[in-house]
């Protein structure tokens, strides 16, 4: 490795080692404020928040990676060009391309780094990190429960005076709230001195034992003047028992329309096995359906022509044009309300095979969207790589100032096509792979602007271009006076 190489791949690691620990710092901060609900007045020790952090900062690379790959190319290329060294490689007969060779490998290194680590690493930390927040309350019962306020707690909100106990499972002076099925409000209230939380790491079930209690039901009559006789219904007991399903606290996620996060869990090998097995299932169901769905309305049709062809027998007729007219106005009546209920029933079977098909569509677009997604990532660093160097050569300027702005601008751009791209397809607006590989199709006809640009030695914007036509029709609206005169 030549002296300059080396110059430039140091210069470019320091750079690129601040930047990315800057935003993975800046990232970790936002992780723990969309979690904070789950961290805050939980009662939990130091050891159990680390892991929390451990867990959910590998999710956090793909889009710290990219941004810290461009933001570190212009700083670099920046500062060599402010400073004039490209001046001084370029009189000693070194090339923009020449100099970026030595990078280049090194990218793509990180690029080959950058997939084996979404292939292998992120998807063993998303199993740890959901598995943890499902069980999070089994380790430690009293962390489902804060003291002193309501607690969402599956259909139950709970609050409790005060916790007592080794791991603070015993409770008293107890207020539950059973939320309503129906998502009219609460309308049951469970009241206890005290109770006791018993929890296994086997099981996802959280026990809530009661004791001297009173149960309150508010009934609603079927007729609201009768709601005076039926005000609320009121049960003591000793000793009572609450089964609480922990597992949905997994589901609490930010991002609404993903429909599992198992695909997230997956490397590319389980998930080409995983979708070849979801399409066979889809092909086979569908077919299944048609064919069930065509041989119902063959039996139909065929129990609709026998009782025609009886009708023809008895009044020896000729088929007519209109087949109803063989029958009498009550027949007709009959056979018309018959075939209007069966459109009904095949009308409903068909919304709900739809609904089923499209939830599963869905499911299989989902791991495609994984799956291209740990392509993306590898991608992503080389193309903001022939982004941000050759931007860094054109406008000259290196530091914290204009190169943010122009790397904040671009990753913008890039994660917010990229989110669109994803979620339409998750929709079925689009093949998942052009939803996963959008943005990448957006940006990378820029990177080899930008690389001809910086390698010919042209600006980033011609503004001869753009001023040459705006000079030529003031010519014409002025007239030059030296003519005239």
């Amino acid at each position: 490795m030549k002296i300059l190489d080396k110059y430039l791949l140091k210069t470019f690691l320091i750079t690129f080692t601040t930047v990315f620990v800057i935003l993975f710092f800046i990232f970790i901060l936002q992780t723990i404020w969309l979690f904070i609900a789950e961290l805050a007045g939980k009662d939990l020790d130091v050891p159990l928040i680390i892991k929390f952090l451990l867990f959910s900062m590998p999710r956090i690379v793909p889009l710290v990676l990219p941004l810290s790959v461009l933001l570190a190319s212009i700083m670099t290329f920046g500062n060599l060009a402010e400073n004039y060294e490209f001046a001084a490689m370029k009189s000693s007969g070194i090339s923009l391309q020449r100099a970026m060779r030595g990078l280049i490998i090194f990218i793509v290194f990180l690029s080959v780094i950058a997939f084996f680590f979404a292939n292998n690493v992120i998807p063993y930390a998303e199993y740890k990190f959901i598995n943890f927040r499902k069980n999070i309350a089994q380790l430690k019962p009293a962390m489902a429960i804060t003291e002193g306020q309501f607690s969402d707690v599956g259909y139950y909100n709970i609050k409790v005076n005060k916790k007592s106990g080794e791991n603070g499972n015993k409770l008293s002076g107890i207020t539950i709230h059973k939320k309503s099925v129906n998502g009219d409000g609460s309308k049951t209230v469970i009241k206890a001195k005290n109770g006791e939380l018993i929890s296994s790491e086997k099981s996802s079930i959280l026990q809530l034992v009661l004791n001297n209690g009173n149960y309150y039901e508010d009934i609603t009559p079927k007729k609201y003047t009768d709601r005076k006789k039926f005000p609320f219904a009121k049960s003591s007991f000793k000793k009572y028992t609450i089964n609480i399903d922990l597992s949905q606290l997994n589901n609490v996620d930010v991002d609404e329309e993903k429909v599992t996060n198992s695909n997230t869990m997956l490397t590319v090998n389980e998930l080409s096995y995983t979708l070849d097995s979801l399409q066979k299932n889809y092909k086979t169901e569908v077919t299944s359906y048609s064919e069930n769905i065509n041989l119902r309305t063959i039996i139909e049709n065929k129990t609709f022509n026998d009782l025609a062809n009886k009708e023809l027998v008895k009044k020896r007729k000729e088929l007519p044009s209109d087949i109803l007219s063989l029958f009498d106005n009550r027949k007709k009546a009959e056979i018309l309300r018959t075939a209007s209920s069966n459109l009904s029933s095949i009308g409903y079977s068909i919304d709900g095979s739809k609904t089923n098909l499209e939830s599963k569509q869905k499911n299989i677009n989902g791991h495609l969207l994984a799956l291209y997604d740990k392509f993306v990532i590898a991608y992503g660093c080389l193309m903001m790589f022939f982004i941000g160097a050759p931007l860094g050569a054109i406008i000259r300027k290196g530091g914290l100032g204009l190169p943010i702005i122009f790397a904040v601008l671009i990753f913008i751009t890039f994660h917010f096509i990229n989110t669109f791209g994803k979620r339409f397809a998750q929709q079925n607006g689009m093949t998942p792979f052009m939803g996963a590989w959008m943005s990448s199709f957006v940006l990378t006809p820029l990177a080899i602007l930008l690389t001809y640009r910086a390698t010919n030695d042209i600006g980033l914007i011609n503004m001869d271009v753009v001023l040459a036509p705006v000079q030529k029709l003031f010519q014409k609206l002025i007239p030059n006076k030296n003519k005239t005169t």
